[in-house]
């Protein structure tokens, strides 16, 4: 009996450590260097979210988008930083999580300034709690700078 379940045990980790292996060492394209799947203005893509969240998760989770919009918060939190591109009416939101090589740009950037993004979307959530979506984007880089 201990050795069947030592068998077992054995051919479970046989079949998980490629897995384990893959999600530790996956690399992605750089964001520069891949074309965008959409290009989008900021506010129009926050009008699909609110519209229809699920149907907008569908078409951009996983994309990688060009944003145009106007930047309305700059976060800089140790080593990465975050850009904010807010809808006043609504408090819905973008937010841009940035690959360190650009940091010296996003030191020049100032709110209000408008900018062109690209990024992969990891996709919008609806918090009932702010009233408001969030739309959370991830390697992302600055186009026209």
């Amino acid at each position: 009996m201990k050795k069947k379940i030592f068998i077992g045990i054995l051919i479970v980790l046989i079949a998980i450590i490629p897995v384990v292996w893959y999600v530790f060492t996956v690399t992605f394209d750089n964001t520069a260097d891949v074309k965008p799947d959409f290009k989008v203005e900021a506010s129009a893509m926050l009008g699909e979210f609110i519209q229809n969240e699920k149907a907008a998760n569908a078409k951009y989770v996983e994309k990688v988008v060009e944003v145009t919009g106007s930047i309305t918060a700059i976060e800089k939190a140790d080593s990465t930083f975050n850009i904010k591109m807010e809808d006043d009416s609504t408090g819905s939101y973008l937010i841009f999580a940035f690959q360190p090589d650009q940091k010296d740009l996003l030191n020049k950037l100032k709110p209000m300034q408008e900018v062109v993004v690209r990024a992969s979307c990891s996709g919008g959530i609806y918090s009932e709690i702010l009233e408001a979506h969030s739309i959370s984007f991830k390697r992302s880089i600055i186009v026209n700078q």
